[in-house]
């Protein structure tokens, strides 16, 4: 229990200024890519009538978290056409018959941008379209991947329906590259940023490598496959997690999780550093999250594993004997990411039983069942977590070796989207509109 404390002792006794506000949103799962924020003051209880600074309308569908830069928010959605009888047939005649599908006709993809402030949407640009685009899971959708802003430049990804790059003053298509694959389902791995490259995680059904891009230009910097699988069945190569980057031992690594492996590379070159084999899980969509000693995995569907993997292997090649810490298969995740907060682990399953593990050991401290199912990954924020669910609910837990909920909060619609915190109030993405909540 003290570690778990101490942990969050740290974050509140940072300097004000440290903590204040958070400015800048600037991929999924915030600064750190792991569903951290140090902004103080963050609303701890809201409704539709309560605590709503503002309620905006998105138009189409999407579930692409918000981010934010330079006091703009920028989000992704797809206006479609329902499919007519034989796109439909056309359709569910190209995918495997054991999943569930959803088809529909003609796609047009945008990036929306509003002003913080106000809510007011300032634009919305058309990127692209498709006349025959591929089934989709009924749970996810065509703008699932969360762009990545930076100064200047915001990243729009859509899968192999193309990678586009705007100026975030004029929203001017700057460039963009389309590297082609079969997700199946829909896409779902959201890019990241490194240094100078924009990195794309291409794990489908027919070819699986992960790809750098010079963030100025969209020309391919380097290009790895992934190792080999042990399936010849298409649908289990497929996987859509975002990558991680973690700093071991004074050197970066790019850690991957994708169908039978999870490889970290050297994010400059693509070289890869180490692999561990983690069974048969495929789909993988949980980000990976790192306590400073090691990355922990969901390993999607299958038999579902939460793994923690000891990452002080660069240049190691397999470590899949050497280098697990610890394996759950109770109730694990294959939708939310987990969270990391003072030495311990909590992930939420689709189902919405919330575990707690300790981080160095795996033992199960406790377990509890939230109403509901669960896709968003949870957020660390003011000595809080935030856990969202399908139905609308966000349940506001207090950190600690029992469970301890401070709020239930209730919006209309359908929560697919993770929070984002822009200052000191949370934007929370529903299937219908994007609300900034505030005290």
């Amino acid at each position: 229990m003290r570690l778990f404390i101490a942990g969050w002792f740290f974050l509140l006794t940072l300097t004000p200024a440290a903590v204040r506000a958070e400015t800048s949103w600037p991929q999924f799962r915030g600064p750190d890519g792991q569903g951290h924020s140090r902004a103080v003051g963050v609303p701890l209880r809201w409704s539709e009538k309560e605590n709503i600074v503002w309620k905006t309308p998105i138009v189409g569908r999407g579930w692409s978290s918000p981010v934010v830069e330079d006091g703009k928010i920028w989000l992704t959605t797809v206006i479609e056409q329902a499919a007519t009888p034989e796109e439909r047939e056309r359709g569910l005649a190209s995918v495997p018959k054991t999943g569930q599908y959803e088809v529909v006709g003609r796609v047009e993809m945008f990036a929306i941008c509003l002003d913080a402030k106000t809510g007011r949407i300032l634009r919305q640009i058309k990127l692209t379209e498709s006349d025959d685009p591929e089934p989709i899971h009924p749970l996810n959708s065509f703008a699932s991947p969360t762009p990545v802003v930076e100064a200047g430049r915001v990243y729009c990804h859509f899968g192999t329906y193309g990678t586009f790059c705007l100026d975030t003053v004029s929203g001017q298509v700057l460039w963009q590259r389309q590297l082609r694959i079969r997700h199946y389902v829909g896409p779902g791995s959201s890019p990241i940023l490194y240094k100078n490259l924009l990195i794309l995680t291409c794990d489908g059904a027919d070819r699986q490598y992960v790809a750098a891009l010079d963030k100025h230009t969209g020309e391919i910097v380097w290009q790895r496959d992934r190792p080999p699988l042990r399936t010849d069945n298409p649908d289990f190569k497929k996987s859509f997690s975002t990558p991680l980057i973690i700093r071991v031992a004074g050197r970066d690594q790019c850690v991957v999780p994708g169908p039978q492996w999870v490889v970290a590379y050297d994010p400059a070159s693509g070289a890869p550093l180490w692999r561990f084999d983690h069974g048969n899980g495929f789909s993988l969509a949980p980000r990976p999250v790192y306590d400073g000693r090691c990355v922990f995995i969901c390993t999607g569907f299958g038999r579902t594993s939460l793994l923690a993997i000891r990452v002080d292997a660069a240049g190691a090649g397999d470590v899949t004997a050497s280098h697990i810490a610890w394996r759950s298969r109770k109730q694990v995740p294959r939708r939310p990411s987990p969270i990391v907060v003072g030495g311990r682990v909590l992930s939420v399953s689709d189902m919405g039983i919330l575990t707690c593990y300790d981080a160095a050991t795996g033992e199960a401290i406790w377990h509890k069942r939230m109403p509901g199912n669960f896709s968003a990954s949870p957020l660390a924020v003011d000595g809080r977590l935030y856990f969202s669910n399908q139905e609308g609910r966000t349940t506001v837990l207090a950190p600690g070796d029992t469970y301890q909920e401070l709020a239930q909060n209730d919006l209309d619609g359908q929560i697919m989207a993770s929070l984002a915190v822009v200052d000191n109030d949370l934007l929370l993405r529903t299937d219908t509109h994007l609300y900034r909540i505030g005290e």
